[in-house]
């Protein structure tokens, strides 16, 4: 990304017109943009800094920004269904996820937690991720290198994660957006480095619930936490001060644990106390 620079020939831009509408298109030399609001010819955006306000051909303003990850991630073509923003941020927050960490995501889809992945391991960490459609793969594949350019630090398998999980470690993060991840929890320990953090995205609370449950009963986790993360905009304008009519509640439920080293007879670490109690 071109970041401080004028816009450039080839490069993606974000247009936002004033009723709040975004675009996300490729900017090319001589190419026109068409929407409802009037046209706008590429050229009039190239060379401009970011930030600026194009007019349409009907006058109308429209703002030019280069897309966060975040904006890429809601609009980019898919495959599948994408984890939502809100959902990536704490992710990479309760997964510790780190520049320089080796990190294995198994469930690709269309590329948006690999995104944020390999922008958060850095060059100097590594993502392994598998994904068992083809056509993902390739759709996530072309995301990544829309968004990022030529990468070296991913690896993409092409199949179910556990006919090669024994091969990856040991890995300092696991993260799984599997339909059935505790069927894995055990592989998982077997190449998550003690002390290192397991997590999974599930979208019901009856998986969470035997996620949970296989992973207590397993003396190689302790610290097991289950959530779901809700996101409520609000309006203020003037006087007006309220929440947006709708809102982007349930999306996924997060659970995480920490790999430990199991105790000699092979009993399983203590559940983890309410937050409510863990100050006393």
């Amino acid at each position: 990304m071109n970041e401080g620079l004028p816009f450039q020939d080839g490069e993606q831009v974000l247009l936002i017109d004033q009723r709040g509408k975004r675009h996300l298109l490729f900017l090319r030399k001589s190419d026109t943009f068409h929407s409802d609001r009037g046209w706008i010819a590429h050229d009039a955006i190239i060379g401009q800094p970011e930030g600026s306000w194009i007019r349409s051909s009907l006058g109308l303003r429209h703002m030019a920004l280069r897309p966060t990850l975040a904006e890429f991630v809601l609009e980019m073509p898919r495959g599948a269904q994408v984890i939502y923003p809100k959902d990536l941020a704490m992710i990479l927050f309760w997964a510790d996820i780190f520049p320089g960490a080796r990190v294995l995501e198994a469930g690709t889809g269309s590329g948006a937690l690999t995104l944020a992945l390999l922008r958060a391991v850095g060059p100097e960490g590594r993502v392994i991720t598998y994904e068992q459609r083809d056509e993902f793969a390739r759709r996530a594949l072309a995301n990544i290198h829309i968004r990022l350019g030529e990468v070296g630090n991913l690896t993409v398998r092409l199949g179910p994660v556990q006919d090669g999980i024994a091969d990856e470690g040991p890995v300092d993060r696991v993260v799984l957006d599997l339909p059935e991840p505790w069927k894995l929890t055990r592989l998982v320990a077997g190449v998550l480095r003690p002390g290192g953090i397991f997590l999974a995205y599930v979208p019901t609370i009856i998986q969470s619930h035997q996620l949970s449950e296989a992973l207590h009963r397993e003396p190689h986790w302790a610290l097991v936490e289950t959530f779901e993360a809700l996101m409520r905009p609000w309006n203020i304008e003037g006087q007006s001060v309220r929440p947006f009519h709708r809102m982007v509640a349930h999306t996924g439920f997060i659970t995480v644990a920490r790999r430990v080293v199991p105790e000699e007879d092979g009993s399983p670490a203590p559940r983890l106390a309410p937050e409510s109690d863990r100050a006393e």
